[in-house]
């Protein structure tokens, strides 16, 4: 299993940035890495995905432009860069991965992703 933890979240204007941090239980090169969202009363979303080893990275439509994910395989950190940031992208902000070891699956949005950090809440007001 890989252990996750989330922070940098908090709250911010509309047009503001934030840039979360996951930090991984082991190095994140050669597994699937992505970020997800849930705000209350909707369903979880995927919002952006990377294999640093394939060369590979994944956005959701609704962020594509204004998010950016990276990872740091020495500080065995993931990153979700968050800039231009609108109210409807408050929520509860999850990093996500697998165990074993794998590339994104396409349709990564809807794979069952084995492990999940605590979460950390971005709130944009207006």
């Amino acid at each position: 299993q890989v252990e996750l933890v989330e922070s940098g979240g908090g709250s911010v204007q509309a047009g503001g940035s934030l840039r979360l941090s996951c930090a991984v239980s082991r190095s994140p090169f050669d597994n699937c890495m992505a970020w997800f969202r849930q705000a209350p009363g909707k369903a979880r979303e995927g919002v952006a995905a990377l294999y640093s080893v394939g060369g590979y990275t994944g956005y959701d439509d609704s962020v594509k432009g204004r998010f950016t994910i990276s990872q740091d395989n020495v500080k065995n950190t993931v990153y979700l860069q968050m800039n231009s940031l609108k109210p409807e992208d408050s929520a509860m902000y999850y990093c996500a991965t697998f165990w074993p070891p794998q590339r994104c699956p396409e349709g990564w949005t809807k794979s069952p992703f084995t492990d999940w950090g605590q979460g950390t809440q971005v709130t944009v007001s207006s």
